[in-house]
């Protein structure tokens, strides 16, 4: 029975696909998740599965076109080759002296041996009777791939039923994924620092130990490529529109994704005198940030036009030492977070504004209250969850700043997704308390506190990280006087909470006495996307802040 294959929807907020790639050809068999094809969106690009097992008989859409999501690129008949399409089966039909004609293996396999026969493709190796496969889970929706940093179990080990496996690290998100089964860990498939899409199945565990490896495939079973004449191989495959603006000076094209060719015409930068590291020569997002960080955009910017009249002496040559110390390369939460702050910065124009509010009426709740509330709720008491009350609460009367910019429209979310950034030893990630506005003090202090240790254990689970629309980032932990953060997109402004000190402020009193009394002050820092959030906005957001903090009335219970 034919299957239509889709363009998959990879992310809410995508709505279209390049297709970059065929990885099988019509006729050709493809197995359940194995590879199909390539595409390319404005966030990611990725290879997606076959969604069953059989012949693609159909190429619909050709490596080049952009679709919508849900489009049918491609049919795969679960039949066999049987169904292909009268017109492919002529035309991928050997010739009569076909014996005469060359062979070759296909890719990664041993060349056939003469006289052996023909095969086909060997179905996927199933586990043994009584063997569980272990996948690479899904963390998050828009999340498609991840690394296994580590393995916590060897070849052979027993293992219990949710006891820690390996751990991943995502995009959003580094964890510990528990065995799914008790057994024995037979086989795994992907070793550390691999990066593999979802559902990618990355061990094996069954009830008895490992068993010996297995021997390569034998001479039989090998896939053999039939070498057809031109006019009888192109007949069934899809003529390919160039995917690019730009060519090399050799005539070949050069292969990017939408996402890319963006980048480059806003950066003026020539793809030519890029290097592609992707498939074929492909010019990657990385490849061209990688490019725009060592300086290629702002060299090719500041070039002189035209010659200077005056001749100039070249500057003396001096040797270069090389600089001590030692390289270390970047994780890949680093290479994540330096991705997303670039990002950042190059989408928002940020604007900050800060303000010193007296804190000293929180300061002496907080000391009067903190053993009771210790004892009935088994949390400490901080400041966060002062700060987090009254920002909830200045949010809902100021929504713009709680509103995200989203295709030249403002959207205005109906919840207050609070984020809180959590400092890990490795990095930072943003854990968030959803629909805040819905909870209690109380509630607010034990989510805060519970998803700030699961972040620095790895306990926090997919759904509890990403769709943040307001993050608190506390720097003053350390020490601060005051920060200027990064928006987290793509939220639309994000508050900066500094240290706490005692100062000597000036008092008024009704009657115009003035006073210089001890007070705890604290720096607040709002940085806000200009493109949304008009000053005026940000500073009435920043005086309901202060006006809640500085005149608390809530029962801390």
């Amino acid at each position: 029975m034919p299957t239509d294959v889709v363009m998959p929807q990879m992310g809410e907020s995508i709505f279209e696909g390049t297709i970059t790639k065929w990885l099988k050809r019509t006729g050709e068999r493809v197995e359940k998740d194995e590879p199909l094809f390539e595409i390319s969106t404005d966030k990611v690009d990725a290879e997606i599965p076959s969604p069953v097992a059989g012949v693609l008989t159909e190429i619909k859409i050709h490596e080049g076109a952009t679709v919508t999501v849900n489009t049918v690129v491609a049919v795969v008949s679960e039949a066999g080759a049987a169904e292909t399409a009268p017109m492919e089966e002529s035309a991928l039909a050997a010739p009569a002296n076909a014996s005469a004609l060359p062979v070759a293996p296909a890719a990664g396999a041993t060349a056939k041996q003469p006289g052996a026969q023909s095969q086909s493709p060997a179905p996927a190796q199933q586990p043994s009777s009584g063997a569980s496969e272990v996948v690479m889970p899904q963390m998050g929706e828009s999340i498609f791939e991840g690394t296994i940093v580590k393995w916590f179990k060897k070849v052979g080990e027993r293992i219990e039923k949710d006891e820690p496996l390996f751990e991943i690290s995502t995009d959003k998100v580094d964890a510990e994924i528990p065995a799914p089964v008790s057994g024995v860990l037979n086989e795994i498939r992907i070793p550390e620092g691999e990066t593999v899409q979802v559902n990618t199945v990355v061990a094996v565990i069954g009830g008895v130990a490992a068993s010996a490896p297995a021997q390569p495939a034998s001479a039989q079973e090998t896939v053999v490529a039939l070498a057809l004449p031109k006019a009888a191989s192109a007949a069934p495959l899809p003529s390919a529109p160039p995917q690019v603006a730009q060519g090399l000076p050799d005539g070949r094209s050069i292969r990017t994704s939408p996402l890319v060719r963006r980048i480059a015409r806003d950066n003026h930068l020539d793809l030519a005198q890029i290097s592609g590291t992707g498939s074929e020569g492909r010019v990657t997002k990385d490849d061209i940030l990688r490019y725009l960080k060592e300086g290629g955009g702002a060299t090719a910017a500041s070039a002189p036009r035209a010659r200077s009249a005056a001749p100039q002496m070249p500057a003396p040559q001096v040797p270069l030492q090389p600089l001590s110390g030692r390289v270390v390369p970047l994780s890949r939460m680093r290479s994540i977070i330096a991705e997303r702050m670039v990002e950042s910065k190059r989408t928002s124009p940020h604007v900050h504004t800060v303000y010193k509010i007296d804190m000293t009426r929180i300061v002496r709740l907080r000391d009067r209250s903190r053993g009771a509330f210790e004892q009935r709720h088994g949390i400490k008491l901080t400041y966060l969850p002062f700060i987090a009350t009254a920002v909830v609460a200045a949010l809902r009367k100021h929504a713009i700043v709680n509103a995200s910019l989203a295709d030249n429209a403002i959207h205005y979310h109906a919840n207050v997704n609070l984020g809180i950034a959590v400092a890990l030893e490795w990095g930072l990630i943003v854990p968030v308390v959803r629909q805040a506005e819905q909870r209690s003090f109380a509630d607010l202090a034990r989510s805060i506190a519970d998803l700030a240790g699961r972040a620095r254990s790895k306990k926090l689970n997919p759904d509890e990280v990403g769709g943040s629309t307001f993050t608190l980032t506390n720097s003053g932990i350390f020490g601060d006087e005051f920060s200027t953060p990064i928006i987290n997109q793509p939220e639309s402004a994000i508050l900066c909470i500094s240290a706490l000190n005692k100062e000597p402020v000036v008092l008024t009193d009704a009657e115009g006495n003035d006073t210089i009394a001890i007070r705890s002050m604290q720096h607040f820092t709002l940085g806000f996307d200009h493109r949304l959030i008009d000053g005026a906005d940000a500073c009435k957001f920043m005086l309901e802040l202060k006006g809640v903090l500085e005149n608390w009335d809530q029962a801390v219970e």
